[in-house]
């Protein structure tokens, strides 16, 4: 009797590099993938009752699915799709194929653990077993110098112990061809992303890039920042741009969804420093890699306390509330702050914000309007192409002053940074066209204007600041 194995591809929606895969084809004569749309995912919603999954994401993933069947048909076989419950789907495959094992990628966050050890249960009562892989981190995590329950709670410690002494390991290779499923299974259709409720909608022409899911496209962006526009080179002094494609890296959402592997990036890089050029803005990438691996170990070692409103310090901030009224005007891009507004319209209209952007409005809401972090946090949940659970909610805690940040106090002057990072307004005129001809010299003070200056250059509609725009000053 064969052996077969059921690869569940869950956020490593990629043939490069994929452990489980790799394992499957080493264990097993025949291998099964298999995607499932968990609708508790694409049809739920977060605790303040947004969507949990929104339309950008939700086209990215249905795009990168459909990407990984088209590889997977490539190489002799096909991806099994379902939507519904991955436990009770994959349980059902494999009873009906009498699969020895189902393989995945470990997840660390409750609602994806839970899901694990559900499934690993209907798996024991039938006889088959769940086996785990890595795929989300630069490291693994048995080559890390400390269990992960000692990792230093401070990134530049992390950074210290393990940059110079921890090996990234090699990508594993794409295999050249897969066996064909066994006879008698419907592959099943894709559902469109509009099922889910959502709309469907057109790359709206000021987004930083066309944001497409999938392997191939991960890949093609990989190829284009390294050796068609050379960009690299300088990413530490453009990666603070906020308008265009070429500013940082946009590799986030690919790796957010394990279309590219972060092992593949940092070897590319390693090539690209060998071949073209090696210095701090190159290193600057790798430094980025890092960041990601160290709130993935966050996410491990506190579990569910980076989604509490005292994070990991068990510090919640009291003077902070669930003001709805004042968030939706935040949300929205309605608060008479130009760069605030500007960067919310942004993710709004696109699923896309800029890592400057996201520190912004992060440090907006929290500080300058009090209003609960965990509000944010959702909404950028909802609506990022590229989010990624610890990624997400640890930038969060930290912004909010109750993760692993050893500044008690992490502040942003809004008006200084928006005057450095947009000195002649450029991205506050294309996502606020009401503020068009405003000149530059009140472009991120429109509320020094006179009542006559406003009607001049057309922004009588735009708001008040929320907030004394003075204390910036």
């Amino acid at each position: 009797m064969k052996r077969r194995a059921i690869v569940w591809f869950r956020q490593d929606l990629r043939i490069h590099d994929n452990e489980a895969l790799t394992n499957a084809l080493r264990m097993a004569d025949e291998v099964i993938p298999v995607f499932v749309f968990d609708t508790r995912v694409f049809e739920g919603k977060t605790r303040f009752g947004f969507a949990k999954t929104g339309r950008y994401r939700a086209r990215f993933i249905h795009e990168s699915v459909d990407d990984l069947r088209r590889s997977l048909r490539a190489l002799g076989s096909d991806l099994i799709v379902r939507t519904g419950l991955p436990e009770e789907i994959l349980a059902g495959l494999a009873e009906q194929l009498k699969a020895s094992w189902v393989l995945c990628n470990r997840e660390r966050t409750q609602e994806e653990v839970d899901v694990q050890d559900a499934l690993e249960q209907r798996l024991w009562m039938i006889g088959s077993e769940l086996l785990y892989s890595w795929g989300k981190m630069l490291f693994h995590t048995q080559d890390l110098p400390m269990p992960v329950a000692h990792t230093p709670d401070v990134f530049s410690q992390f950074r210290k112990e393990n940059e110079q002494i921890t090996p990234v390991r090699p990508p594993l290779p794409s295999p050249n061809a897969l066996p064909p499923l066994p006879p008698g299974i419907d592959a099943g259709d894709l559902p469109d992303y509009t099922v889910w409720g959502h709309q469907a909608f057109e790359h709206d022409e000021r987004a930083v890039l066309p944001f497409k899911g999938g392997e191939s496209e991960g890949l093609r962006r990989l190829r284009y920042y390294f050796w068609e526009k050379d960009l690299a080179a300088n990413y530490k002094e453009t990666r603070n741009g906020l308008v265009g494609g070429d500013y940082s890296t946009k590799f986030s959402a690919w790796l957010a969804h394990g279309c590219l592997s972060p092992k593949m990036i940092y070897h590319e890089l390693k090539r690209y420093e060998r071949e073209r050029v090696s210095n701090e803005s190159t290193y600057w990438i790798y430094f980025e890699l890092l960041w990601r691996d160290f709130f993935r170990l966050m996410g491990k070692k506190h579990t569910n306390k980076i989604f509490l409103k005292g994070g990991p310090q068990n510090k919640p901030d009291h003077q902070t509330q669930n003001d709805k009224a004042t968030f939706e005007r935040w949300a929205n891009g309605q608060t008479g702050v130009p760069f605030i507004d500007a960067n919310m319209r942004e993710l709004a209209a696109t699923g896309f914000m800029s890592n400057r952007g996201r520190q912004n409005v992060a440090c907006f809401l929290v500080k300058d309007l009090k209003v609960n972090w965990q509000m944010g946090a959702e909404w950028f949940e909802s609506l990022l192409i590229d989010y990624d659970p610890t990624s997400n909610w640890g930038n969060w805690n930290y912004v909010a002053g109750v993760g692993s940040d050893p500044r008690e106090d992490r502040y942003f002057n809004i008006l200084t940074q928006a005057r450095h990072y947009d000195p002649k307004g450029d991205f506050a005129r294309l996502w606020c066209p009401e503020l068009a001809q405003v000149p530059a010299d009140f472009i991120h003070r429109p509320d020094l204007m006179s009542a006559a200056e406003r009607k001049q250059y057309g922004i009588c509609k735009y708001p008040e600041p929320m907030v004394r725009v003075e204390k910036w000053l």
